[in-house]
């Protein structure tokens, strides 16, 4: 599932009954993003409001919400 996180895109899987977060770069490589940690117990139709509450101080005007886009 790929976010757009007030500006920022991530993407996160379920991976042996754990979140994995990642950072999408240009080229199709990504990187895991250790700075956001998504607990198991996270259902998958709360993910966009978990990462609107852990990651808020990233909203901006222009960008001022959490969407799932993919």
């Amino acid at each position: 599932m790929r976010f757009d996180v007030f500006g920022r895109q991530v993407v996160v899987e379920r991976r042996e009954g754990a979140w994995a977060v990642f950072y999408p770069g240009a080229e199709g490589k990504r990187r895991r993003a250790d700075d956001l940690v998504i607990p198991a117990s996270v259902r998958e139709e709360d993910l966009a409001r978990y990462l609107e509450d852990l990651c808020h101080e990233w909203a901006t005007e222009e960008s001022p919400s959490v969407r799932r886009i993919g």
